[in-house]
């Protein structure tokens, strides 16, 4: 079963060089493992746990990075976010399994998250509607010549994409993982 949407968002963005990002908790093309699934939506063994990300490669005066995760398949106009770190310092190439709690204790110094479109600050895990095929969960890791961005906690995952565009785009590197109900 393929997921319910053909295109990829990311690809109606400018072209950015490309490097590469890598985990020990989820595989690129590979099925969202349990703890990377959504306990608050309710799926079952679901821990809201973010995964393990480490990158490089990336453009050498990359000043920050930002990472995200995004549902492109969810059944709105918009996707759906389930994660957004930002100013995440170029000396920074990974982040632990579960930086994505609430409480960000693993996030690194000066890095901050925004809401996700569950409506809390953190990492919310897979849960596509039953019965609507495997979605696509897009990490992307984004290469910034900028040491933060001029955003606040209640700046929209939007606005922050808007922030990320106009400081202008080093790089991004991919995992994409799926699962359906």
């Amino acid at each position: 079963m393929s997921a319910p949407f053909s295109y990829n968002t990311y690809d109606s963005l400018p072209e950015a060089p490309s490097f590469t990002v890598t985990s020990t908790d989820i595989q690129d093309g590979g099925t969202m493992p349990a703890p990377q699934l959504s306990k608050a939506f309710g799926v079952e063994g679901g821990e809201d746990q973010s995964p393990q990300l480490s990158w490089s490669g990336f453009p050498e005066d990359t000043k920050s990075f930002a990472v995200t995760c995004y549902d492109p398949d969810a059944p709105t106009v918009s996707g759906f976010w389930h994660w957004i770190v930002y100013d995440i310092p170029a000396s920074v190439t990974s982040l632990p399994t579960g930086a994505g709690t609430a409480d960000a204790k693993l996030l690194p110094e000066g890095a901050k998250m925004l809401k996700n479109d569950a409506g809390f600050a953190g990492f919310c895990g897979a849960a596509p509607p039953p019965g609507h095929g495997p979605h696509r969960y897009i990490f992307c890791v984004t290469a910034l010549p900028v040491d933060t961005l001029p955003i606040d906690e209640n700046t929209s995952p939007a606005v922050c994409h808007f922030n990320m565009f106009g400081a202008g785009v080093k790089g991004r590197a991919f995992l994409t993982a799926t699962f359906g109900r």
